[in-house]
């Protein structure tokens, strides 16, 4: 613990850097793969894998079943629909089964045949049929939510910090995020509810506040910033990001414990579904943010800056001027070390007078 404590203290003073802006082609180059690959997974698999919610379609819940094998449930649903069921057990013991939508009279036979499979009353098989447009309101309300809130944050953080680039750099990496998270549920093949969808709006907040912080203190870095400054606009931003980077991991391990709790209880313990799609989300979502905040929102808003006439001049003078101390100082050195030492004739004036 100690030597984090030192670590972050000598990364708050300077004494030691990571370089996040000097290598940021690396970073935008590993960023932009994930995307990439985020996008194409999807693609080549035919899109997410969206809950019955969104699909629509019929959903059996059969309560204290016999057996929790999922073959009965799945040989059942295939007499009434090509697409194999999705079965799933519950923490309590039951049977989830979804299927597509099927007809008044599919819905009662199928659910006396799971009935029989599991040797329970017809009673303990509850059956709720959802349609397809329940998921278009929710899909609908989702992006409109994210629009608004999209255009609020970027209003806001150009006024606060009083230029749009950081505006951008933020929305940047917090697309990054967005996209990264629904590769991985691509990836792995988990449903996207809307649960989910709820742990994607909720790690938008978390992605910019992490953000902000970090802008903050280049805000502050960067307030004496001139050509008398010992170091160009892009050492200062990887100052700030190195000063704050303690803080960021120690609040992103934070905010990963309890959700990676819920996701263990969730998923493992108590079967909830609801839970684990929250809670999975929030994991990922966390994950990536803190990793977007580091290597792209600071590194993209230098890359920005940079390119600014002015900050460009202001930052050849800082290098010329550090240029030309570090020149003096080696010609210093050079003229103590030639007074010290002997010229020749020194030395023959010396031996004279010895013999003498």
């Amino acid at each position: 613990m100690s030597k984090f404590q030192t670590l972050g203290n000598d990364l708050y003073t300077g004494e030691r850097s990571i370089d996040f802006v000097g290598r940021r082609k690396i970073w935008f180059s590993i960023a932009g793969l994930a995307v990439l690959i985020s996008i194409l997974v999807p693609i080549l698999r035919g899109g997410l894998e969206l809950g019955i919610e969104f699909t629509g379609g019929s959903e059996f819940l059969v309560s204290q079943p016999a057996t929790d094998e999922q073959e009965p449930a799945i040989a059942a649903a295939a007499e009434f629909t090509p697409t194999p069921a999705k079965v799933a057990v519950l923490g309590d013991g039951g049977i989830r089964v979804q299927t597509d939508s099927l007809s008044e009279e599919a819905n009662t036979e199928l659910r006396a045949q799971l009935a029989e499979a599991y040797s329970v009353p017809v009673e303990d098989v509850n059956l709720s049929t959802i349609g397809p447009s329940w998921g278009q309101d929710i899909t609908r309300q989702m992006v409109i939510g994210l629009a608004v809130f999209v255009a609020v944050a970027a209003i806001l953080m150009s006024l606060y910090f009083r230029t749009w680039k950081m505006s951008i750099a933020a929305l940047v990496a917090l697309a990054h995020d967005l996209v990264v998270t629904a590769g991985v549920y691509a990836i792995t093949g988990v449903e996207v509810t809307p649960a989910a969808v709820i742990g994607f709006l909720t790690i938008l907040g978390y992605s910019l506040y992490d953000t902000v912080v970090v802008f903050d203190k280049i805000r502050e870095n960067a307030e004496d910033y001139n050509a008398e400054s010992s170091r160009t606009f892009g050492e200062l931003v990887n100052l700030a990001i190195n000063q704050t980077l303690v803080r960021s991991i120690n609040t992103s391990v934070v905010a990963l414990l309890p959700v990676g709790g819920i996701l263990f209880i969730g998923a493992f313990l108590m079967g909830a579904g609801t839970l684990r799609d929250i809670a999975l989300a929030l994991f990922i979502g966390i994950f990536v943010g803190a990793l977007s905040t580091i290597f792209v929102a600071g590194p993209l808003y230098a890359a920005l800056r940079s390119r600014e006439p002015e900050i460009a001049r202001t930052d050849k003078r800082i290098l010329a001027a550090r240029a030309r101390t570090q020149k003096d100082g080696g010609d210093v050195e050079g003229d103590a070390l030639d007074d010290d030492a002997e010229t020749p004739e020194a030395s023959e004036s010396a031996s004279k007078a010895s013999a003498s």
